[in-house]
């Protein structure tokens, strides 16, 4: 059987166990996040797309990350607060994780296989993105630098060719 996303499980930032085999049958838009990132401002887009697209069996999973600069210093409640606050985020977010290193996540160390980027299999920094077919193949993997709003025609393309209907 070929791996997908849909066989790994993350905790929730709530610390429940989740499996990512929920998901199946859905687009799925990978972030690894940090609230205190340059890059913040894009969880207002992240959210957009979340909100225009979820009811067509499309997701944003943010997974916070504080392994660049130290941009995600707090703990997962504080983390989560800080989501809904300053950026109105009510998509799915996952405990604190390492996406690079020794203590990698299975499913970034997954993701990094299916698609690697600039810097080979390493995430570059927060903000990366991997866009995940209904079948949780990775598609395609997105820069830090890439807004949410330039990945929207790629998301909407898959919806289109859905099988499932949500």
């Amino acid at each position: 059987m070929l791996l997908t996303v849909h066989q790994f499980s993350a905790r929730t930032i709530r610390g429940e166990d989740k499996s990512l085999a929920d998901y199946k049958g859905q687009v799925l838009l990978i972030v690894n996040t940090a609230t205190k990132c340059g890059f913040a401002p894009q969880f207002k887009g992240l959210q957009e797309l979340h909100d225009t697209y979820k009811d067509q069996g499309f997701n944003v999973l943010g997974f916070p990350c504080n392994q660049f600069k130290d941009q995600e210093p707090g703990n997962d409640a504080e983390v989560e607060q800080a989501c809904q606050i300053n950026f109105g985020v009510n998509f799915p977010l996952f405990s604190k994780i390492d996406v690079n290193g020794a203590d990698t996540h299975p499913l970034y160390r997954y993701l990094k296989q299916q698609a690697s980027g600039l810097l080979g299999a390493s995430i570059k920094w927060n903000f990366t993105k991997f866009l995940v077919d209904q079948d949780g193949n990775v598609i395609k993997r997105f820069s830090p630098t890439t807004t949410p709003r330039k990945i929207e025609s790629q998301i909407r393309k898959l919806l289109a060719n859905s099988t499932v209907q949500v």
